[in-house]
């Protein structure tokens, strides 16, 4: 018997809410290509990013779930759009990890060296620049993430306790993913470490492949929203 009414609703809206957004926002995997991203950064300038980045994601996902289909309405974009858009900046991203790993690691290390902080002092200024765009946004919670967060807001029941509930559920799901994000991050150098240079290089290669997969999935399916009613309706005018 659950201890409050609207107590099954919101556990089944967490377990939802939770199995949908880990699986699209994989903390573990994601941490590789964070800790292959920042390599030229201190552990305390890591540190401070996973902190930022963390309450980053918690926005993006509790706005996304309680506003996400008010504002692309406000604003007259579809979430097929967001999908095609936010799905190739994904896939050029990922294809920038995974072809020329290398090359990138040193252009970021020459960018970096300049606003370089210390150990016990990372610079805010220096690092608030990229911990939104690009480490939350895409990499983080990117497209795929906002729109399945913006699916199950549009899922809630009409009204009464229910609905209270269901919501309830899905933003404890979000935190509890922003928390997973912060602590994956966080200690990402660490398990970096761990695996080793080589190991690390190959996890960090087959997350990059698997992030590729995953903005291609995002556009196709983007597509396949926009051109599967056009070709509907333009299959009876073939036989003519």
């Amino acid at each position: 018997m659950m201890p409050f009414p609207g107590a099954e609703a919101a556990l089944q809206s967490f377990l939802l809410a939770f199995s949908a957004l880990f699986s699209i926002v994989n903390p573990p995997g994601a941490a590789l290509i964070f800790a292959q991203v920042t390599a030229s950064r201190s552990h305390a300038e890591r540190t401070w990013l996973s902190r930022r980045i963390g309450a980053y994601a918690a926005a993006v996902m509790l706005v996304s779930l309680w506003a996400g289909a008010w504002v692309l309405s406000f604003f007259g974009i579809s979430l097929s759009a967001l999908r095609i858009a936010g799905g190739l900046v994904v896939a050029a991203q990922a294809w920038n990890l995974l072809a020329a790993p290398e090359q990138r690691e040193a252009r970021k290390t020459a960018q970096a060296e300049p606003v370089q902080a210390s150990e016990e002092h990372p610079e805010p200024a220096a690092l608030a620049e990229v911990a939104f765009f690009p480490l939350t946004l895409p990499f983080t919670t990117g497209p795929g993430t906002i729109a399945v967060a913006i699916a199950l807001g549009a899922g809630r029941p009409d009204g009464g306790v229910d609905r209270i509930a269901y919501l309830a559920g899905a933003s404890a799901a979000s935190l509890v993913i922003a928390l997973m994000v912060l602590l994956a991050y966080a200690s990402a150098d660490r398990l970096v470490e761990r695996l080793g240079h080589a190991r690390a290089r190959v996890l960090g290669r087959l997350a990059a492949f698997l992030l590729l997969c995953v903005g291609t999935q995002i556009t196709l399916t983007g597509v396949t929203d926009v051109l599967g009613p056009l070709i509907a309706n333009a299959r009876p005018g073939f036989g003519r």
